[in-house]
């Protein structure tokens, strides 16, 4: 009934990295997802950590604009993944007079959380427009 979006963008992260942290929690429930997340050990789960409370927060919020009741048991993450964002180009000084390009490399990242029938009205109307 409730699906709520959380995005982050340009997050110092290489999309790569953060793609490794993500797929550990796509399709777990929320709950489990932060609790994964807490005791992961790459440098990336801290955000990703961060994005998927916020989601859980917006989730609420919207609950309660719509008067309806959230359990959090409920929550899943439905949908996640990891976009290239814009990437900062630097040089370093080398021998005789070169450069070296550093490219330091940002992430957009998006959590999606639903609840069972949610996905269940999704699956609905995809076979419906078929």
């Amino acid at each position: 009934m409730v699906e709520s979006i959380a995005r982050v963008r340009h997050i110092r992260v290489t999309p790569m990295k953060a793609r490794r942290v993500v797929n550990l929690i796509r399709g777990k429930q929320a709950l489990e997802a932060l609790a994964i997340l807490k005791f992961a050990p790459q440098g990336a789960s801290e955000p990703v950590y961060k994005l998927v409370a916020s989601a859980m927060a917006n989730a609420r919020v919207k609950a309660d604009k719509d008067n309806s009741y959230l359990d959090e048991q409920d929550l899943y993450v439905s949908r996640a993944f990891v976009d290239q964002g814009a990437t900062l180009k630097r040089f370093q000084p080398r021998a005789q007079g070169r450069a070296f390009q550093i490219l330091k490399r940002t992430s957009h990242i998006t959590i999606v959380l639903a609840t069972p029938d949610e996905v269940e009205a999704a699956d609905a109307t995809k076979k419906a427009s078929k």
